[in-house]
């Protein structure tokens, strides 16, 4: 997923958490979901950032070989603009992008 093209906002936004545990009714429930979200983006662009700069990556051990790679800087670049993984759950939570259950309310409803 290319996540350059998400409407996240790239600072920090103050929200309203009431507004937010609406779906929920939770807050806890929802932060827990934002929060196992944004632990999986993290994941994925992490791997992303390692697949890419392992093209570059250099196996020789000799210090005076040390030179600036442009293309492993701007890639680098890229992924720092990036908005943080907690401000593009939080944005897919609140567009409904998330699909998420609890099995314990699943159970007590079919008890």
């Amino acid at each position: 997923m290319d996540y350059k093209k998400t409407n996240a906002p790239v600072t920090t936004v103050t929200r309203d958490m009431m507004e937010l545990c609406s779906d929920t009714g939770n807050v806890y429930e929802t932060v827990a979901i934002i929060g196992k979200r944004a632990n999986q983006i993290s994941v994925e662009i992490k791997s992303d950032l390692s697949k890419k700069l392992a093209e570059f990556a250099s196996y020789n051990d000799n210090l005076e070989e040390v030179f600036e790679n442009r293309e492993q800087i701007e890639i680098s670049r890229y992924y720092e603009k990036l908005p943080k993984p907690d401000l593009i759950a939080t944005q897919e939570y609140i567009e409904g992008k998330i699909y998420y259950r609890n099995p314990a309310k699943e159970k007590e409803k079919l008890q």
